[in-house]
This record gives C-alpha cells, structure tokens and sequence, in this order.
C-alpha cells in the first residue's frame, strides 16, 4: 500500500503527480466522482461553501425519537423527503420494562403522522435496509449512525449527528465548506479466503492515525475495483467510517448495475467515474493480491496485524496490545490477552461472532457456511453465532442451505440485529476474547463494565478467518490456512415481498391528525439557556488519552433504553471512564439555579474575587455558570448526538480539547449549545479549575479569531489564556448564542 505524500492526477484512469499540459488544479479537482455529486446536492451559490439537500434519510432506534422530538420543538409538520427508521439496536435490549418496544411504536405512529418509511424490529438492519431500497447512483443519503456509507452503490453517504437530520426535516441545509477528496486506486484481486475485512482493516491501519483521509471523502477507483463483487465492495466501504474520512464513493460498472437490476430498481443505476483528468488531495495505492487475513486487536480497528503476523510474534504482540488497553482503561481492571497462548503457542479465543451491515452480508455468510459445513465448533467454551443483515438475505440462506450447515455445525443463527456491534448481544463472559465481524472493538462494546471488574476483549475479524477459526474449535485460525475449502456463493434472489408485507412506506403520504404514542419513557428535550455576555465554566473531568470515543462520553449497550429520556439517559455520562462527571457536573448546574435565583454561591464569590485581582467584574446576572470537560482528542466513533447532548443537560456549556476527532462530534457540540473550544496549552487547565470566558458571545459573534481566557485554581492562582473555536458558519455562531438547535430555530 502506497500513501502519496501530495495531489494525484488520475489521468485518463492512471495516477501521475504532474499535471497534464494545459490543465489547471482547479478545473481538473471539478473530474471527481464527488464533485459532480455534491454540486447537485449544492444549494448555495458557492461550492467553497457547501449548503446541501440529502435525497433521503435514516436512524435507528437509538436516535429518530430524539430527532423527531427536536423537529416538532423546531416546526416540523410533516416529513419534507423520505425517512427511513429501522428498529435494529433496541429490539433486544431487555432493559427497564416495556420502553424499547414504546419507542418502536412512536416510531410507527410517527411514520404515519408525519409521512416516514417504518422498518420493525428483527427486518433489517439500517444499512442493509438503505442499501437494499434507498440508495441509487449519484444519491446522497444522511444518516444518524456514523456507518452510513453506500458509497460502494454509487451513494454519498454521511453519519451525522441528530441535529444534523433537524435541520433537513424543518427544511434548513447541511453546511460545510468543500472537503478534501483521496483517490483509493486498486489493482490487482483479493487472494482466496481474503474477505472485505481483511481489506477494511488493511486501510484503516494505514490511515486512521496519521489522518490522512480525516473528514474527507474516499474515492475508490482504478481496475482492481472490477475484481470486486458488490457485497464485497460494501463490506470495505461501511468500514470507511473507522479512517475518520468524511464520506465515500465508488466508481460504478456493471457490476452495480447488476445489483440493482436484482433488487427490482434498475432505474437507480448510473455509470459514475472520474473525468478523464481528475485531481485528488492524496492517493492510496491498493494492491488487492497483497492483502492477508487481518485481525484488529482491542481496543480500535486501527490496531490491525497479518494474522500470520500475530501467529508469529503472539507473546509480543499481545503484550503490547494488552499493556496498551491497560493503560487506556486506567487501572480499572486488568485485561489479560497473553493468557490466550495455549502450551502449544496456539491463540484460543472463547467467541466468535459475524453479525450486522459489514458481516451480516449474503456473500460472507455463504462463505462462512462454505469453511464449516461438515464441521464442528465444539462442545468446549468456545460459541459461534451468525446475524444475518436483512430478512431477505435470511430467506435465500434458508432456501439455498446455508443456515442448516452453520446450525448442523454448533453455530447459532440469530435475527438481524445489530448488538454485537455496540455492546447490546452476544455479550461474552468477563475475561474471555471474542472475534467480531462486525465495525467496531472500542472499549466496552463487548459488555464490558470495569468499574465493576467485568472485562472481556474484542478482535476484529473477517467472516472466512471466523469461521475458519470455529471450524478449528476457537484456535485462532486464518481463511487463508485453509486448502480445502470451495467458495461456492450461489446466485442471490432478492424477495421484495418481504418488505412490502411488514414495512410501512407512508412517504407522502403524511396523516396529520394521526396520534403520536408516546410511552412513559419518551420525554421532550429540556429547556437550555442562551449564551451569556462571559461565562464560567468549572472543568469537571481531565481527560489525557490519545484519543476519547463517544462510547466512553456515553456508553452504549443497555444503556441505549434510556436514549428516548434525555435526563435519565444523561446518569450515564461518561460512567465507565470518569465515575465523578455526573455528581461533579449536576453540583455546578445547581450553583447555576442558585444564582439564576438571585443568590450568588460562596464558591462563585470566591472565584469572582479571585478575578477582580486581574481588573475583571464579573456579572452574575450575565454569566451563565455550567460545567465543562478537557480531552485531547474527543469524538471518535459513533454519530450519536447523546454524546454531546448528554453533557449539556447536566449544565455541560463547553469543551476544551487539542483537536476534535471528527466533524460529526464538533456539530453534535455546536447543535447543542456547547462552545467546542481548541486550546493549545492544555497545561493551563486541570481538574476543578474554572474557566472564566470574559465577552465570549461578542466575541463569538463577530468571528474572533482568539478569545481571552483566565483559569482560576482552586489555591486561588490565576492563568490567562486563549482559546478558539475554528471555522463555522453564521448558523453555526447564532446556535451557540441562542443557545442549542431548539433555541435557533424558536428564535428564527
């Protein structure tokens, strides 16, 4: 793999780093595929400055409740493009009574008030779904799960935060200014028992750390995309996600023409490839032959090894894997990965799990059926277990065999769902390692609590090197060591009725005087403050780590029943990573009544007087006073808004990090209400220090580049500062003054 140090030409389909006679840069970035994409979608006057309309939507029951609720707060009466919500994250979740199957039920009614697309639970997952009936060439769909990506089908398709889906729904736009676009140029043909994972996991290692594709868009072209079938294709592109890249897009050929002539929409294909000369902001060259079989040690899919590697090198290679998790998990708990060599130097694992819309697919679980068929995975600790993404995709693995050979095999075959990947199914016992195919392995996603001493581990894995190893009984075992296995995958027929019988399709055709049903659970978003003149704000958890993912701002798992219930769900508030946020945040909101009730606290006093030492004189009928978090670098991960909103309800009013990990958690920030600064002396900050923010909504209002800030200790010391809040748009600033989405939008 090859990773191009500055721009690419890909001329008349070659890349060369030097332009051709009489081609400008400028002209020549207009022959990408992305280009012509997003200018359609492009509704402002300039395409430096992007303001987009998606062609359709989709959540999941993790998120469209939150978003509805903010749509109705915000003037929606009905569904202005098609709305997908799919029921595959709660429909398993077997927490706090009937609340998950309540928020099902809104769901539906609100597919028929407002005009939506309803999906129930165990049909589909949502981006099988999406793949399968919405997505179509040249299309951009937005999405309130960060793997939204059917890039692969000729679809740009961005995971974004709740707040992003508000804004389409009450008829606003998607800014942003023009992303960088990276040619991904593959040659050459996956050997045998090389599976999409393998080459998922191959990119994301070269790129997720140095940010080379970070929120930009992934453009994968050259011939070695022909040597690729179309679930193929869709199993690497879902994991695009995991690069921190923006979005992504394939060239298409007749090979998507072909899927989409087999799921009934022929209309939905388009040839779409670069323009004879097209210049991209970087270029990876992929060679597909040169790909083994990977395996992605906890806790990130970037922490990715040959398995032939890691078969080589256990001892040391699992050593530095479990120091490094260690480290991440404080000391907590110990994980221990070494103790998985056995007295043979063989790698036990006691799980193996293929499930959801990157191993779920019909191709790999043909393949799986094809490695174990006739085998057996034993009766000892190690379990294997099969998801498949779609009812349609079950029924052809029913009809062609499939699912009798991995059941007549010891393997369990469950119903679509998407709770290995986020923690919620197939939750392995503490101290056991599990292989996944499946997007993620960040901390905790396998069920782990260590703040109550429960650890288990997580590898990522391709479907063919997990079922290799559940053929060989849970001996860490490559697809690529097998000789003797014939990849049959027969021809797939895809049943429509399936859908048409279950899912409801009320795209425009909205009942307005439909009822919404609304269980206990289902509460409305509380009421937030506008920004003040300053602000105070007390740092309430210091976090140092290289990087902090949504899953430890909010964990996912079972707390996932309580997303519809912004204050309950908010006691979850980084639980497994800083037990002390929530009491911490809630005491500085309640110092915040106190002095909305006209009675300054002892505490802030002491801080004023503090400051009146460096000739300030603060306010306090204009100085909100809320809580705020330092991490390095926040927002890996997951879309979901309750990362940022979980904060904000408890009195968070800012962030101060080095660097924000991804776009998806800054918008979720700013939608929020909260000010995302950048600090570039982490120094002056520490735990329980306050942070005064003198003239903050000018400031922030008239674009500052710099804001002053004093960090007031708690010894009484004083250090000034400066922060920054990096670009954004008009919009962006009149939210934060206003105060949070909600507020924007009441107020315009």
């Amino acid at each position: 793999m090859k990773l191009h140090d500055t721009g690419v030409y890909l001329v008349n389909g070659v890349p060369q780093t030097s332009a051709p006679a009489g081609v400008t840069e400028a002209d020549a970035k207009k022959g990408t595929i992305a280009y012509g994409i997003l200018k359609a979608h492009n509704t402002g006057d300039s395409m430096q400055d992007l303001r987009m309309k998606f062609d359709s939507m989709t959540s999941h029951d993790i998120t469209y409740v939150g978003i509805i609720q903010t749509a109705r707060a915000s003037g929606m009466t009905e569904f202005p493009l098609p709305y997908v919500m799919t029921n595959c994250h709660n429909s398993l979740c077997a927490v706090g009574g009937t609340i998950n199957e309540d928020d099902h039920q809104f769901a539906l009614s609100a597919a028929h008030k407002y005009g939506g697309i309803y999906v129930p639970p165990n049909m589909a997952v949502i981006h099988s779904y999406n793949r399968e009936m919405m997505s179509g060439c040249g299309r951009m769909i937005l999405g309130s799960d960060s793997h939204t990506r059917y890039g692969a089908l000729g679809t740009m398709a961005v995971g974004e935060g709740g707040g992003e889906l508000a804004k389409q729904l009450v008829g606003r736009t998607y800014d942003m200014s023009y992303p960088g676009v990276v040619a991904i140029y593959l040659t050459g043909k996956p050997a045998p028992g090389v599976g999409p994972h393998d080459v998922a996991l191959a990119l994301v290692a070269a790129t997720y750390a140095n940010g080379y594709v970070k929120n930009k868009v992934m453009e994968f072209v050259g011939p070695g995309v022909a040597n690729l079938s179309a679930d193929y294709r869709n199993g690497i592109d879902v994991m695009t996600t995991e690069t921190t890249c923006w979005s992504s897009i394939w060239q298409t050929d007749d090979t998507t023409k072909e899927y989409f002539v087999q799921h009934g929409r022929p209309e939905a294909y388009k040839e779409l490839k670069p323009a004879d000369v097209a210049y991209y902001d970087g270029c990876i060259e992929l060679d597909l032959s040169t790909v083994e079989c990977m395996i992605a040690l906890p806790m990130h899919p970037s922490y990715a090894y040959p398995i032939r590697e890691l078969k080589a090198n256990a001892k040391e290679i699992l050593q530095a894997a479990q120091d490094q998790a260690n480290r991440q998990l404080g000391g907590k708990v110990e994980m221990d990965l070494v103790g998985k060599i056995c007295d043979d130097g063989r790698i036990y694992v006691d799980q193996g799990v293929v499930a959801g819309c990157s191993g779920g697919t019909y191709e790999n679980i043909c393949a799986v059926a094809d490695i174990i068929k006739g085998k057996s995975c034993g009766n000892g600790e190690f379990k294997f277990s099969v998801y498949p993404d779609s009812m349609p995709t079950y029924l052809e693995l029913v009809k062609n065999g499939a699912v009798a050979d991995i059941v007549s095999a010891g393997g369990i075959f469950r119903e679509c769902f998407c709770g290995p990947c986020f923690g919620a199914g197939d939750t392995p016992a503490n101290g056991e390692f599990s292989i996944r195919h499946t997007t993620r392995n960040f901390p905790n996603r396998e069920g782990s609590k260590p703040g109550e001493g429960q650890i288990s581990a997580v590898a990522l894995m391709d479907a063919r090197s997990i079922a290799a190893t559940a053929a060989n009984g849970g001996y860490l075992t490559a697809a690529s060591e097998l000789t003797d296995v014939e990849y049959t995958v027969p021809d797939y027929h895809f049943e429509q009725g399936v859908y048409d019988k279950r899912v409801y399709n009320g795209w425009g055709h909205p009942e307005p005087d439909y009822a919404l049903k609304f269980g206990p659970n289902i509460k409305d978003w509380p009421e937030q403050p506008a920004l003040t003149d300053d602000l105070l704000v007390k740092i309430v958890s210091y976090i140092t780590d290289p990087v902090t993912t949504t899953d430890e701002l909010i964990p996912s798992g079972e707390t996932s029943s309580f997303r519809s219930n912004p204050l309950r769900l908010a006691e979850f508030t980084l639980s497994r990573k800083d037990p002390a946020y929530v009491p911490n945040a809630k005491a500085v909101k309640a110092l915040d009544e106190q002095r909305k009730a006209g009675e300054l606290p002892a505490e802030v006093a002491r801080v004023y007087d503090d400051l009146k030492k460096l000739g300030y004189e603060p306010d306090a009928a204009n100085t909100n006073i809320g809580s705020a978090i330092f991490a390095n670098k926040p927002g890996d991960g997951s879309a979901r808004e309750q990362a940022a909103s979980c904060q904000r309800v408890l009195g968070g009013a800012a962030n101060f990090a080095c660097e924000y990990a991804t776009k998806r958690y800054r918008s979720n920030c700013i939608n929020w209400g909260m000010l995302p600064f950048l600090v570039e002396n982490p120094g002056a900050l520490d735990n329980g220090d306050y942070v005064y923010l003198p003239g903050v909504r000018k400031a922030l209002l008239e674009a500052a580049d710099e804001l002053d800030a004093v960090a007031v200790k708690p010894d009484g010391g004083l250090v000034k500062f400066t922060v920054k809040l990096g670009a954004m748009t008009d919009a962006e600033r009149r939210i934060l003054a206003d105060g949070c989405l909600i507020n924007y939008y009441k107020n315009n």
